[in-house]
């Protein structure tokens, strides 16, 4: 079902020594991903293949069109076909179970979803604020800064994908004793995370009360936004956060945890979680 990596002609040059060497390199895949609910299609976004019906999952969860795996009875992949003739599986078509229907529609695009960017291509800012429908700030749980100064490093030995890509990022969700349930990789920040969450809900319901989302990406406005609806109350990111992710962290009462490398990191909202 589709390839995690492939390999690519590549000429090396070292302008030092003044050497050229040419050899095959190991890439990340990048295709696309048409999500079609019922036959209607909801979006199409750039992803690495595998784990589609997580993604899928996921991404209409973080994006508040379901509000439980249980609203999706089956899940297939269409056997649409490439150029030359050879299945693909690039189309999921998931079918809601009797009684459910979509609690929104699709965001409001200008354009396809890219794997650099979950929000691209809004018709506005109103169009990305999913409203979540768990209380986040109420959440109880403490954490020990020393679990979540690892988390990061936990992260990276799951990491398959990027040991031989460099080209994937890496999304986690850990207990508060720092033990990852879960892990997917991909080459979208934002799809790793509705992977994740996808592979969660499909063994319990949401919100994951008392976890913590690790990215191993920037903090960015989406990220923060997934986990808000998502139900999850602390986000750990190996990189920088942005404005808006400060802003909507604040905002929903998620702690935001950023520049995290242990031993050290940054915390721009709701530190009281920390024991």
């Amino acid at each position: 079902m589709g390839r995690v990596t492939t390999r690519v002609p590549r000429t090396r040059y070292d302008v030092v020594r003044g050497t050229v060497l040419s050899r095959p390199d190991t890439v990340a895949v990048e295709e696309p991903l048409e999500v079609r609910i019922d036959g209607a299609a909801v979006t199409t976004t750039m992803r690495t293949p595998g784990d589609d019906f997580d993604l899928t999952l996921g991404h209409l969860l973080t994006e508040g069109m379901i509000a439980s795996a249980a609203d999706v009875a089956t899940m297939m992949h269409c056997t649409d076909v490439g150029p030359d003739g050879s299945p693909t599986f690039n189309v999921v078509e998931a079918a809601l179970s009797p009684g459910s229907s979509l609690l929104r529609p699709a965001r409001e695009r200008t354009e396809a979803m890219t794997s650099a960017c979950g929000v691209c291509g809004s018709a506005s800012v109103d169009a990305v604020r999913t409203a979540g429908r768990f209380d986040v700030a109420s959440d109880t749980a403490t954490f020990d800064p020393t679990v979540l100064a690892a988390l990061p490093e936990a992260l990276r030995t799951h990491q398959a994908g990027f040991d031989r890509t460099g080209g994937t990022h890496a999304a986690g969700v850990a207990g508060a004793d720092g033990t990852l349930l879960a892990v997917r990789e991909d080459v979208g920040r934002h799809n790793a995370v509705d992977k994740v969450v996808g592979a969660l809900s499909r063994e319990r319901e949401l919100p994951l009360a008392g976890t913590v989302l690790v990215v191993s990406a920037r903090a960015s406005f989406e990220i923060v936004q997934k986990a808000a609806v998502a139900g999850i109350p602390v986000v750990v990111a190996v990189g920088a956060p942005t404005s808006l992710a400060v802003e909507l962290a604040a905002e929903v009462g998620i702690t935001l945890v950023a520049f995290t490398r242990a031993p050290r990191f940054s915390v721009y909202s709701r530190p009281d979680r920390l024991a």
